[in-house]
């Protein structure tokens, strides 16, 4: 292993300065005035793979190109899958960002651009991995395959529907995806579990038109009324949901990932302050990190209903509408969620008014076992890159993708964040450590061979 730590040493500037040359690029999927980007930014990422000798594909979608590269193979080694995207945010607003999103600049030891860690600069790791095994090796110790998309940040669409058409392509014994962050500066970590979700809008109809608040008030039910009793009614003092059977199927936290939760180096005082609050609420009986990341919780995400202009306007309005969603642990099934959902709203629903409920999206929650073999050897490859060992967290986020591999390909995913939590993701001035960029590369090395030790 020494001369691949050498390699990636001496290659070291190279790597950045190909990171910065990807950056460049302005993949942003949500602006069709990109559409050209993304076509380049997809060209890019597939010649990174046609330099190391691996069969490498863009694959035409019906938005974005998917980039699909698999390497020579290796008979009877374990076969890994790779999962990563080459698009990025839009940069709004533009007038905070200190140097230009698409010209990479250092700035305190580290590389300031849009898709920096989000996640050009973490994917990337994986496959500068490859090439150091490779050069040094002249070949890799496992099977390597690798799927990148260019809708992550739009919904990752074309992706799914390629899932489902062609999962015996992608078969794999573990996917690995970095596209996160590690707990703290220097304290990496593993995410074994994600959050679900099931995001809805309710519609609720009242008279055929806006009506006098004066004369029609008390006579007629307010819509807007009717739906803020309904949404209020969904969860009580307790921050318990109030929809029949919500908790039947949630998997309890067990004792050990408890006390590894409460053994995290965590500040509640700041972690309240860097949001701007005076206190934290939730469910009762489970500490702050237990309901960001592994209880189910409930939030209106949207509220919009009669006159929103200056001043006063006496009316009852016609209609009135919202958007909220349930985050879901895993085992829970968001069709359940979702009839349960409507039972509660007809009961709740007074006379006087429609109401019309829309399912926007869901997708499970995710758990991977702490004791699997996968996971102790992405700790070990994590720990002789970062010199400690990681902590294992779970993820409040939903990643619909992540569900969708497991449900699949039926192998565990494990979840690898190289970046840092203020690294701006989504915002004006995202970076990337490049301390985090190198010792994320070595990670990926060590990985390789942990897992092909599993093998042997």
């Amino acid at each position: 292993m020494l001369q691949l730590d050498q390699y990636l040493q001496s290659q070291a500037q190279r790597f950045e300065q190909e990171l910065c040359e990807f950056l460049r690029i302005p993949s942003i999927s949500a602006d069709p005035q990109h559409q050209a980007d993304m076509q380049r930014a997809a060209a890019w990422v597939a010649e990174q793979f046609a330099r190391l000798g691996f069969t490498s594909e863009v694959i035409p979608t019906g938005r974005h190109p998917l980039v699909f590269a698999q390497s020579p193979e290796l008979p009877g080694a374990a076969t890994v899958l790779v999962y990563g995207h080459y698009d990025v945010q839009p940069v709004e607003p533009l007038e905070q960002w200190l140097s230009p999103p698409f010209e990479p600049t250092r700035r305190d030891g580290n590389l300031y651009a849009r898709g920096a860690t989000d996640d050009k600069g973490q994917m990337l790791t994986h496959i500068k991995s490859a090439e150091a095994w490779l050069r040094v090796r002249g070949q890799l110790p496992i099977n390597l395959k690798y799927i990148i998309e260019g809708e992550e940040e739009v919904g990752s669409v074309s992706l799914e529907q390629y899932l489902e058409a062609h999962a015996d392509r992608l078969a794999c014994d573990c996917v690995v995806i970095s596209d996160g962050a590690q707990f703290a500066p220097g304290v990496p970590a593993i995410t074994y579990g994600l959050r679900g979700i099931a995001y809805y809008e309710l519609r609720i109809t009242g008279p055929k038109r806006d009506l006098h608040s004066g004369s029609f008030g008390g006579t007629v039910t307010n819509p807007a009324n009717a739906l803020v009793r309904i949404l209020a009614a969904l969860v009580d003092d307790r921050g318990r949901v109030q929809l029949p059977g919500f908790y039947d199927d949630v998997i309890p936290l067990s004792p050990r990932e408890r006390q590894q939760l409460a053994a995290l180096p965590f500040d509640e005082k700041q972690y309240l302050a860097q949001v701007g609050v005076e206190a934290s609420t939730g469910e009762e009986g489970y500490s702050l990190l237990e309901r960001r990341w592994a209880r189910p919780t409930y939030d209106i995400n949207g509220l919009w209903s009669g006159y929103q202009g200056e001043g006063a306007k006496t009316i009852l309005p016609a209609t009135a509408g919202a958007k909220f969603s349930f985050r879901l642990v895993p085992n829970q099934d968001p069709a359940k969620v979702t009839a349960a959902l409507k039972q509660r709203i007809a009961e709740l629903c007074p006379p006087g008014v429609r109401w019309e409920l829309l399912d926007l999206h869901g997708s499970p929650g995710v758990l991977v076992p702490l004791d699997s073999p996968y996971v102790e050897a992405a700790a070990r490859a994590i720990e002789r890159a970062f010199g400690r060992r990681p902590v294992y967290t779970r993820e409040g986020g939903s990643i619909p993708v992540v569900g969708k591999f497991h449900q699949l390909l039926k192998c565990p995913v494990l979840l690898l964040g190289w970046g840092r939590d203020d690294d701006n993701t989504h915002s004006p001035n995202e970076k990337f450590s490049l301390e985090d960029f190198h010792r994320g590369i070595r990670a990926s090395v060590w990985l390789w061979e942990e897992i092909a030790c599993l093998n042997s």
